[in-house]
């Protein structure tokens, strides 16, 4: 039997397309089930038409100023001008250039390519590159700048409205995917309570998920906006979901491996619900049941009415109320009668669900053996 990991009987989303494999393989090893939605693709620099376009304007164009914001996307884009066969050129229009760099990976690639940095701001601050900029006189400048994925349409029009000429240079842009059907089912599933987080790494990604999200039914935004767990890898990829009022929960560092191991314990937290009852502790885990720590496959009727008893823990429940958990079932007593004794045969004890006589049914709850590490059943 295989261990039962913290996120055992979970559905976690992974919508990032860059180091998709790599979180998806982590959440599990640590039991989730992995679903791979990606919200965008990227189009790598060396296959960018409009990158190439905009790299033979830029030698024809002669640049003054040339602001690099992306340390990966330089390396890239150098790259990709040699295949090209731009990359002399390009070289010594950006080592005649004004150069700015605005964190200390982006002076490091620059100086590694042999370009001079005439100034670094010491926050890594786009503000501060701009702030710099306004301080002179821009009219007709010919200004350059080089973005990793997502424009800075802020400092590209500040700079257009001081009187600069500026020319975006995008490495790594983002797309809607060229295959939507995966997002398309994610948001089914989301709709239908089968899936309990859904993660998110870039702001982009993020975008892209929301614009995939605007033809869907309210229930969807509400789901996210409720139990179910939406998480991001740092406050720039939350952005876009927190503008939609969505609550985001984001690791205490802005890591991928932070994020796992801190979701190990926020999703069960969330969506885990624990029991004892007649002697057994039993913990509903999204998909599945893990009773006194072995895995209990649930067929989805059974898992409904357990669900409907955990809300009502050592009370009883009413015929009627767990008729309406067999959506798609006949709703006649018999029905009733015989989808209990088939959650009574899943679980392997009968005493778990009592009968109570011309009433209903009720767990049989020990409320005072659950233990401080128990979540509590009332939550719903």
């Amino acid at each position: 039997m295989s261990a039962v990991g913290p996120l055992t009987g979970f559905t976690v989303a992974v919508t990032a397309v860059r180091r998709r494999g790599e979180l998806g393989a982590a959440l599990e090893r640590r039991g989730a089930r992995v679903v791979y939605a990606p919200a965008m693709r990227i189009v790598a620099p060396a296959d960018d038409i409009e990158l190439h376009g905009a790299t033979k304007r830029s030698l024809a164009w002669s640049i003054e100023v040339f602001i690099a914001t992306t340390a990966v996307g330089l390396r890239a884009w150098l790259d990709a001008a040699s295949g090209w066969g731009l990359g002399e050129p390009l070289l010594a229009q950006l080592r005649a250039a004004t150069v700015i760099a605005q964190g200390p990976k982006s002076f490091a690639a620059l100086r590694g390519a042999g370009i001079e940095v005439a100034w670094t701001p010491p926050s890594d601050s786009a503000s501060e590159v701009l702030g710099r900029l306004l301080s002179e006189d821009l009219s007709g400048r010919r200004i350059a700048v080089l973005t990793h994925g997502v424009p800075l349409a802020d400092l590209v029009q500040t700079l257009r409205e001081a009187g600069a000429d500026v020319l975006e240079l995008s490495t790594y842009r983002w797309l809607p995917p060229e295959d939507t059907e995966p997002v398309t089912r994610l948001i089914a599933a989301i709709e239908a309570r089968r899936v309990d987080a859904v993660t998110f790494t870039s702001a982009p990604g993020a975008a892209g998920f929301l614009h995939a999200l605007r033809l869907a039914p309210d229930t969807v935004l509400d789901a996210l906006r409720g139990e179910l767990v939406v998480a991001a890898v740092g406050p720039v990829a939350a952005a876009p979901l927190q503008a939609l009022d969505i609550p985001v929960f984001q690791p205490s560092r802005p890591r991928l491996a932070a994020l796992v191991r801190e979701l190990s314990e926020h999703i069960p937290a969330r969506r885990g619900q624990t029991v004892v009852a007649a002697g057994h502790r039993i913990e509903v885990r999204g998909h599945l049941v893990v009773m006194d720590g072995v895995e209990v496959a649930m067929a989805p009727g059974a898992m409904s009415l357990l669900r409907v008893l955990l809300r009502h823990p050592g009370r009883v429940v009413p015929r009627a109320t767990l008729r309406s958990a067999l959506s798609g079932e006949d709703d006649d007593e018999h029905a009733i009668e015989s989808a209990v004794a088939r959650l009574r045969l899943t679980l392997g004890d009968s005493r778990i669900v009592q009968t109570v006589v011309e009433r209903g049914y009720r767990l049989a709850y020990e409320p005072e053996h659950v233990g401080p590490c128990a979540h509590d059943p009332t939550r719903g």
